[in-house]
């Protein structure tokens, strides 16, 4: 299959130390251990009082306040197992006391409290034991983990300012062809708008990549082979969207391989997207030659070039979600898979659903808006019912 073939050539991206404020979305390359047990200590959940069970377990119901455990303060020591100590939510649990009754159970009066009836007094209610959600020397992250808002949060709460991430590859988004046009400028009857291109910027951008830059090469030998040796010295990863087919101005595979590029692959029997060209630089750059056919190229970017990327920066890899067909789809060519674009909404089950949304042909972009990305059917003759179970690749 074409991405076993481009996992067997992908190369791992260096690793490099960023502080926490730029590791979102990042790969993580480190284990993060927790520098001590977490919580570090009995941590009061709620704010209220904080009393001996064992006083509560032989009929005490009325305490007197002796004092305040405010978060962040050393712990108190409960100097009389009738009394109770006033607790902040996050302090420190006193000592001589295991139990927190939270401030709606009880009343107070000149400093003495009276449960309310049916409060509960048990051990450790409403506190968090020492070391409960992790200890030293057990991983709290592992090498591979996508850094979101709440794993920099674990990060962060072991200690670390900053952690060893996987370097993003930069990327060139080139594409090809006379009779593109730049968005804004002059358009002749005969041209097109060169769109691909920012689907691509758009996509890699959604998925976090930074370092991405674009060019429009003509259909002229001489370009293609002056500006791609120069992309090919500057960037980890070619995307070329166009010139990959076999017409007579399609020069692009003939080019690379005269640059070194190794051809990997030409061809996959898939619709949309069928002549995509895949193949590796000297350095070990990942070039891919996706169609030029807006659908295809979209539709190649990420079931293919998206997935080495993360290989290669040691993303632990995500299985395609599982989704129900709303409605039932035939395949016009039951030799070939099939990525269908779809809508999701809910059934009756509040189950989520795909509706297919079948565009014109390839280079029909419009059918692709609202849609929130594609499922992969397998070859087959007959018709694939409605729940008919596919992997949903979002865009």
């Amino acid at each position: 299959m074409a991405q076993e073939a481009i996992a067997a050539r992908v190369m791992p991206l260096p690793s490099e130390p960023r502080p926490l404020t730029q590791c979102i979305g990042r790969t993580l390359r480190q284990d993060v251990y927790a520098e001590r047990d977490n919580p570090p200590f009995d941590r009061v959940c709620m704010d209220g009082i904080a009393i001996s069970s064992a006083a509560f377990g032989q009929g005490v119901r009325r305490f007197k306040i002796e004092a305040l455990q405010a978060a962040g303060a050393p712990p108190l020591t409960l100097s009389r197992s009738d009394n109770a100590v006033e607790v902040m939510t996050g302090a420190m649990l006193p000592w001589g006391t295991d139990c927190v009754i939270p401030l709606e159970e009880y009343d107070v009066a000149d400093e003495i409290v009276s449960l309310r009836e049916r409060t509960l007094g048990e051990a450790y209610r409403n506190v968090q034991r020492r070391g409960s959600d992790s200890e030293p020397g057990i991983a709290m992250l592992k090498t591979g983990a996508l850094l979101g808002a709440a794993e920099i949060a674990v990060v962060a709460s072991a200690g670390l300012a900053s952690v060893l991430v996987s370097r993003q590859p930069n990327f060139m988004v080139v594409s090809t062809g006379d009779e593109l046009i730049e968005p804004g400028a002059p358009i002749a009857a005969h041209q097109v708008r060169r769109s691909n291109a920012y689907a691509v910027l758009a996509a890699l951008a959604a998925h976090g990549f930074d370092s991405v830059a674009n060019d429009h090469l003509l259909d002229d030998e001489t370009m293609l082979r002056e500006r791609l040796t120069r992309h090919l010295a500057e960037h980890d990863v070619l995307v070329l969207s166009g010139g990959v087919s076999k017409g007579k101005f399609d020069l692009v595979p003939k080019t690379l391989k005269s640059l070194g590029v190794q051809e990997v692959f030409y061809q996959v029997a898939q619709r949309p997207g069928m002549p995509m060209w895949f193949g590796v630089g000297t350095r070990g750059q990942l070039v891919f030659g996706l169609p030029g056919n807006p659908v295809s190229t979209l539709v190649c970017l990420i079931r293919y070039v998206l997935p080495a990327v993360q290989l290669a920066m040691g993303t632990a890899a995500a299985p395609a979600e599982p989704i129900a067909l709303a409605s039932p789809f035939k395949l016009s060519r039951a030799s070939m898979a099939y990525f269908l674009p779809v809508t999701v909404r809910h059934d009756q089950h509040a189950q989520l659903i795909a509706e297919p949304r079948q565009p014109n042909g390839s280079g029909d972009f419009l059918a692709l808006t609202g849609t929130v990305g594609f499922v992969e059917l397998p070859p087959r003759t007959e018709e694939f019912p409605a729940g008919y179970i596919a992997g949903l690749y979002r865009w």
